[in-house]
């Protein structure tokens, strides 16, 4: 495994690409206490597709965690499944997409309704990616070029069995509507049809309106995703924000 920590001065600040190991501070002459004094034993569900990172946050996760264990590491969804059904980890930290077009519900999912903390570091650190994973039962949310003080942070916390969101995120949050939840009932409708699939005719059919009317809806809906800085021009891009949010599967 690559010495990650070697790779650039400890008194360099540094993000999680790839992860540094945060030593143990001095004060006074006395050493602060980290997360490998405060809580030794603890057990984790790394799910990440990128091999790199992955390495770097297992290793993260066994410096700081020396007595800890790692259930399951690896990419693969009905491995770490499996994995969670025979030993159940304190805690699962996950990445919302593994490259398999496996939906983010059904990973947090898989974790939520085994009653398994879920953390989610990913690199989409928009609003709606953090609003999609707490909906659908995560507990914590860390992006990726985070640094390792607050992956540390963010750890020790849902392993608390408090919620964790970055401030800077946190921010974001308090300031700023879901596009979907801009949209009106009839918007809102007519791109969940129309995104699952179905033709303007039978998104009209099902809606009990014309299908010029479909045909507005979803053009002011298309205007209200990039008044929001969200690209929907296709049905495939809406399908994906919509997915993203957790609306559709």
């Amino acid at each position: 495994m690559p010495a990650f920590d070697h790779w650039i001065p400890a008194t360099t600040a540094c993000t999680l690409s790839p992860i540094q190991i945060t030593p143990s501070r001095m004060k006074r002459g006395q050493e602060i206490p980290t997360l490998a004094t405060m809580s030794k034993s603890a057990s984790f569900v790394v799910l990440e597709d990128h091999p790199l990172y992955r390495e770097g946050l297992v290793n993260f996760l066994t410096k700081e965690f020396p007595q800890g264990e790692i259930t399951y590491e690896g990419a693969d969804f009905l491995e770490a499944k499996n994995a969670v059904v025979k030993v159940k980890p304190d805690l699962a930290i996950v990445d919302l997409h593994l490259g398999d077009g496996r939906p983010p519900g059904e990973i947090v999912a898989l974790f939520a309704s085994h009653a398994i903390p879920v953390l989610v570091i990913s690199a989409l650190n928009n609003f709606e990616s953090v609003k999609s994973a707490f909906s659908m039962g995560a507990t914590g949310f860390v992006s990726k070029d985070s640094q390792t003080d607050e992956l540390g942070r963010a750890i020790k916390s849902v392993l608390r069995g408090d919620e964790w969101i970055s401030p800077t995120l946190s921010s974001a949050l308090s300031a700023k509507q879901s596009a979907t939840d801009q949209l009106s009932s009839q918007e809102k409708k007519a791109v969940i049809l129309y995104a699952s699939g179905l033709k303007l005719e039978l998104v009209a059919r099902r809606m009990n309106v014309a299908p010029s009317t479909v045909k507005q809806y979803i053009d002011r809906a298309k205007s209200k995703f990039q008044a929001s800085g969200i690209d929907v021009r296709t049905k495939t891009q809406m399908y994906k924000v919509l997915r993203d949010e957790g609306i559709i599967n």
